[in-house]
């Protein structure tokens, strides 16, 4: 989890740590996600911040104390597995809790969702490419022989527009 995420319920970008979701939430969200696929509780937290869009990423702290708690309400079992994780699938009983809170589900499927969305508008990747190519272009042109102060206000006057034209978009 690098980039300015992790923490008790990821970071988000930029850092920070912030709860994106409750208690109850984490149990449906990891209770879904069981019953669709077993799986290993690393293979969740992965899980997890690929549908929030690498925005939320809740840590093994609160996710393994979740699914053993998950374990002891007898809505998911440990599933025998040939490495050292432990495998888990939903029981019936986890199967029936689903659909007794199918409404839960469905808001806080959405609300990753809803993340990823965010997620995927606000990516400055492209932003940041262009800026850095930018960058070494007027560093490049500066450092020739013959860059004098005429080049200088040539180059700000370039950049000046461009940044005009953006206000303007």
């Amino acid at each position: 989890m690098g980039g300015g995420r992790g923490g008790s319920f990821g970071g988000g970008r930029g850092g920070g740590r912030r709860r994106l979701f409750g208690n109850d939430a984490l149990k449906l969200i990891l209770l879904k996600l069981i019953a669709d696929n077993p799986r290993h509780g690393y293979d969740l937290i992965r899980e997890i911040e690929a549908l929030s869009g690498e925005i939320y990423a809740p840590s093994p702290g609160v996710v393994y104390p979740t699914l053993t708690l998950l374990a002891d309400m007898g809505l998911i079992a440990e599933q025998p597995d040939e490495g050292s994780r432990k495998l888990f699938a939903v029981t019936d009983a986890g199967t029936a809790y689903l659909v007794e809170h199918e409404a839960g589900v469905g808001q806080v499927m959405d609300r990753l969702a809803s993340l990823a969305r965010k997620a995927e508008r606000t990516d400055g990747a492209p932003i940041r490419r262009a800026m850095h190519n930018l960058g070494m272009a007027v560093r490049h042109r500066l450092e020739k022989e013959g860059a004098d102060a005429q080049t200088m206000f040539d180059v700000a006057s370039l950049i000046d527009e461009a940044a005009s034209k953006i206000e303007r978009l």
